[in-house]
């Protein structure tokens, strides 16, 4: 295709594209963002491409791009979670690019980024309750929480602390005051290291929009969605995400094991996925140096067997869980 590059470069996708090839049939990117995986996917031969997002501001900048394929390109709001919904028979591959896009974080007045001044907003789907609401509402002991399980930030209770202080005086509203708070709580980063923010921000914005819950029915519809040989891609940007899909994939290659070596060895069934490789795939240097974004962010990769699809053991998948107060 000759029309204008994409916003950002997709992660990993030379890994995808290579070990996947050759690519062929009907695939789903369920986490469409500016484009990058569907217009690579569709490049390489993909026939047909569903593309899902929450954000209905994916969906509208996709018309733009999206019209150089034509019907080829089918465009669906939605959660991945429900991936399997969306598809109109046996899908030939799943791509999954975690966490926030590059479209959202460079968009201030979405209030995803901690060094853009903008509304506490975070919400992917741009409805229901928003990071603001979070901050400002939740009790001291479930931001704490919040912050430890799902942005391991070990200042986590200082740092809850510091937020009802402050929004005892005034609401916070906006990233860079939450941003203020967070930092005046931390030792000054030294070179190399990422933004005292960072951790907080990825927990705030993780329960905001349910994330791990998402990706774990995600994963299971994408079991449910994939035809036998089908391939299922899955790039994600921190410890968390990746232990989860880790665990699900051995789960469901037969490889589960115990939890703890106290536990009950797992029942095993047939094989759902076949693994393509056993671990993680990171960016090579050469992708490095292309985009930094790339320097956290792991590839899993796996095949779809013939066994019949099932619930994963969610007790074995490392989820960190929480009961959240309803913010409505």
């Amino acid at each position: 295709m000759q029309d204008s590059a994409p916003p950002h470069v997709p992660v990993l996708i030379r890994p995808i594209l290579d070990r996947l090839a050759p690519i062929s049939g009907v695939w789903l990117d369920g986490t469409l963002g500016a484009g990058g995986y569907a217009r690579a996917l569709l490049d390489a031969g993909a026939e047909r491409l569903i593309g899902v997002d929450r954000d209905p501001l994916a969906l509208q900048m996709a018309q733009g791009w999206g019209a150089a394929y034509g019907e080829r390109l089918h465009l669906v709001q939605g959660n991945f979670a429900q991936l399997d919904d969306y598809a109109d028979g046996p899908l030939d591959g799943v791509v999954l690019d975690l966490g926030v896009s590059s479209m959202q974080l460079d968009r201030a007045e979405r209030g995803f980024s901690f060094a853009k001044d903008g509304p506490l907003d975070m919400r992917m789907g741009q409805s229901g309750p928003s990071a603001a609401d979070l901050v400002n509402h939740a009790a001291e002991e479930v931001l704490a929480d919040i912050l430890f399980h799902y942005g391991e930030e070990r200042a986590a209770r200082r740092i809850a602390r510091a937020i009802a202080r402050a929004r005892a005086q005034a609401p916070i509203t906006t990233t860079l005051q939450l941003t203020e708070i967070i930092t005046s709580c931390l030792p000054r980063p030294k070179p190399g290291q990422s933004h005292p923010a960072t951790r907080s921000f990825q927990a705030l914005r993780i329960a905001v929009n349910n994330e791990f819950e998402s990706l774990v029915q995600g994963l299971e519809a994408a079991e449910r969605a994939l035809r036998p040989g089908g391939a299922l891609a899955v790039v994600s940007f921190h410890s968390l995400e990746d232990r989860v899909v880790k665990r699900f994939l051995q789960q469901r290659a037969g490889q589960g094991g115990r939890s703890n070596r106290y536990a009950p060895e797992a029942r095993q069934d047939a094989p759902r996925f076949t693994m393509i490789e056993r671990r993680s795939i990171a960016a090579d240097p050469q992708e490095l140096a292309e985009n930094p974004r790339a320097r956290s962010a792991r590839l899993r990769l796996a095949r779809r067997s013939d066994a019949p699809p099932g619930p994963a053991m969610r007790a074995e998948l490392g989820l960190p869980t929480l009961a959240l107060e309803n913010l409505d």
